[in-house]
């Protein structure tokens, strides 16, 4: 229980209205803190196996068993085909007597057909059903990656999400000092009146700055606990930041210009498009293979009273490609098999350019993070503070001490930028590279 107690000062309404907003926040936040250690942290390792249940990857899982189910269909010969017939039915001089299946005149046929594909036109076609089978079990491989690559931005965005906040909370709690020293010195006459309002705005300013981070981390938690499937991921909100140790890991070598580079060969997007282009070989032998007629073959049995009760009637059906060859299938083929060949092309290309990118973008966002740890952050917090032993002293402005805050601040929050601005780049090159590396 948390009493509060005065002595010789008498509390007004909207006094202990605050003062019980604070305490309420304050067990709120105690309350998740409790409720976050109860339950295990969310890691990044975490975050990126549980992109394995989202939508995007079942429905390329989807794909790929439906392009299995595409090579059961084109494995297999053509199905026979049973036929029966009634014919030399005399209208003119009758039928006879007797029953219908045996004494009457009625030829009764029952046969069966079946064609015989060559060419190897079953082979193809499985062929290329095979093809696209591995192609889209690629693209699952792919679309995990993508996925990846999107849950780990969300994660580290949460994480800076985090830490603004805290950092806000402390800013807010330090201009609060300030506001009520102000207010002792304007009360004992050390301080105008103007200078007190400009001390209160600039809280009030940071008071917004705070509001707005609690916004940011809001969305933050709404997107990761959408990758995560995790409902408890507001309540970790109050709890320390631990950033993982993603710039421990030593860059990879990149040779951004060299097609044959492991790195590039074993993307899933540039291996599916490399079984597209098998596929499209395959289904171009195919339509060359119409070419080549498949001939109908058939046997049939007939029953035919009076004449004979066991006839044997056979029979071959044959094409006549008079005029046309199949040119538009094996023109429509070649477009096909050209564009597959130009997307791997292009693939080729942006794997490339992409995995130069990225690991351009994690060099030079370790530069600008080391130089706001290494200089900007300790130069603004030592210029901070001078400006402040200078104010007390009566050696500086005003405006010049505000200024140093306000710059201070800033400081700070494009430092935790530029942090959550490496992790993205390191961990997105890292998943390019070698992700088994952060899965493990």
């Amino acid at each position: 229980m948390i009493n509060i107690k005065t002595t010789g000062t008498t509390m007004s309404p909207r006094s202990v209205r605050a003062a019980s907003s604070i305490v309420l926040a304050f067990m709120a936040s105690c309350a998740l803190a409790a409720a976050a250690s109860a339950q295990a942290p969310i890691t990044l390792r975490d975050v990126l196996r549980a992109v394995n249940d989202s939508a995007e990857v079942r429905l390329a899982r989807q794909a790929q068993i439906g392009a299995e189910a595409d090579v059961l269909s084109a494995d297999h010969a053509p199905l026979p085909v049973l036929s029966s017939k009634l014919s030399q039915i005399d209208l003119q001089n009758g039928l006879g007597a007797g029953d219908w299946l045996g004494r009457k005149r009625i030829d009764k046929s029952i046969g069966i057909d079946w064609t015989y594909e060559r060419g190897d036109k079953r082979l193809h076609r499985t062929s290329a059903a095979k093809s696209l089978v591995a192609a889209t079990a690629a693209e699952i491989q792919e679309t995990q990656l993508q996925q990846m690559l999107a849950a780990q931005a969300a994660y580290f965005d949460w994480l800076a999400a985090r830490e603004r906040v805290q950092m806000a909370i402390a800013m807010e709690a330090a201009s609060q000092e300030s506001v009520n020293a102000a207010q002792t010195r304007l009360k004992a006459g050390d301080l105008s009146q103007q200078d007190a309002s400009r001390i209160e705005i600039d809280a009030a300013r940071v008071g917004v700055d705070k509001s707005t981070a609690q916004l940011d981390l809001a969305r933050a938690v709404i997107a990761l606990a959408q990758v995560t499937h995790r409902r408890d991921v507001a309540a970790f909100s109050a709890v320390p930041v631990e950033w993982p140790a993603v710039s421990d890991y030593p860059l990879p070598s990149v040779v951004a210009d060299d097609s044959t580079n492991p790195l590039i060969a074993m993307r899933g997007d540039v291996k599916a498009s490399r079984e597209r282009v098998s596929a499209a070989m395959s289904a171009l032998d195919g339509a060359y293979a119409l070419q080549k007629v498949d001939p109908t073959w058939g046997i049939s049995f007939d029953h035919y009273p009076g004449t004979s009760t066991r006839l044997i009637e056979l029979r071959v059906q044959i094409p006549l490609t008079w005029g046309y060859r199949y040119q538009g299938e094996a023109a429509r083929a070649q477009s096909d098999l050209k564009q597959a060949e130009l997307t791997v092309e292009r693939v080729l290309r942006d794997a490339r350019t992409e995995l130069a990118r990225l690991h351009e973008e994690a060099l030079a966002m370790e530069r600008r993070t080391a130089s706001f740890d290494k200089d900007i952050v300790p130069r603004a917090s030592q210029v901070a503070s001078q400006a402040e032993f200078a104010y007390k002293r009566g050696a500086l402005s005003l405006t010049d001490l505000l200024d140093a805050r306000r710059t201070l601040r800033t400081t700070q929050l494009d430092a935790l930028a530029a942090r959550a601005d490496l992790a993205k780049a390191r961990t997105a090159l890292m998943l390019r590279t070698d992700p088994q590396r952060l899965l493990r």
